[in-house]
């Protein structure tokens, strides 16, 4: 998994706090899954959720939850999408009038691509998740993603994009 590296590094970079004391920011993995299909390919996904435990925090949380919310723009953007625009919870215990520690829980997902080798062997491949800049969306259609959209047997919408896993010129 990728995310919890990528997201504690981004963190000790923005946050002055975890610059000077790493040891105060703590990622761990709760309730992992593997979600994966019957069929040839063994391509999966994680899906977690990821609890960072920020230790001692000093100061305003929103030095905190800002960088965060600039990560998950980026490596999770499903999650400003919510119906509850709430991307992730957060719990504090009050240490005293400044510092507090912060646990916050995020759902994320990773998809991984697996594909045999010639002569054996598997490569494995981490997907980057679409942003909402690379997705079609057909509008009127609730927001839902499409390649391409049927009425009964007719093909009424269709993106100008290859279908997914085509080769480019081929649909």
């Amino acid at each position: 998994m990728n995310k919890p590296a990528s997201l504690s590094r981004l963190l000790i970079q923005a946050v002055p706090q975890f610059a000077e004391n790493p040891e105060n920011l703590a990622l761990y993995v709760d309730e992992g899954r593997v979600a994966a299909t019957s069929g040839a390919s063994l391509s999966f996904e994680y899906r977690y959720k990821l609890n960072l435990v920020a230790q001692d925090f000093a100061g305003d949380r929103a030095a905190l939850f800002v960088p965060l919310l600039a990560w998950i723009a980026q490596a999770q953007p499903d999650l400003l999408d919510r119906p509850t625009a709430e991307p992730f919870t957060f719990e504090c215990e009050l240490l005293d009038a400044d510092t507090a520690d912060i646990s916050i829980t995020l759902d994320l997902t990773e998809r991984v691509a697996v594909r045999p080798r010639e002569g054996g062997g598997y490569e494995v491949n981490y997907l980057d998740d679409p942003t909402p800049a690379d997705l079609d969306r057909f509008d009127g259609v609730c927001g839902v993603n499409l390649w391409q959209l049927f009425l009964r047997d007719e093909l009424i919408a269709q993106s100008d994009r290859p279908a997914p896993g085509a080769s480019p010129g081929t649909s």
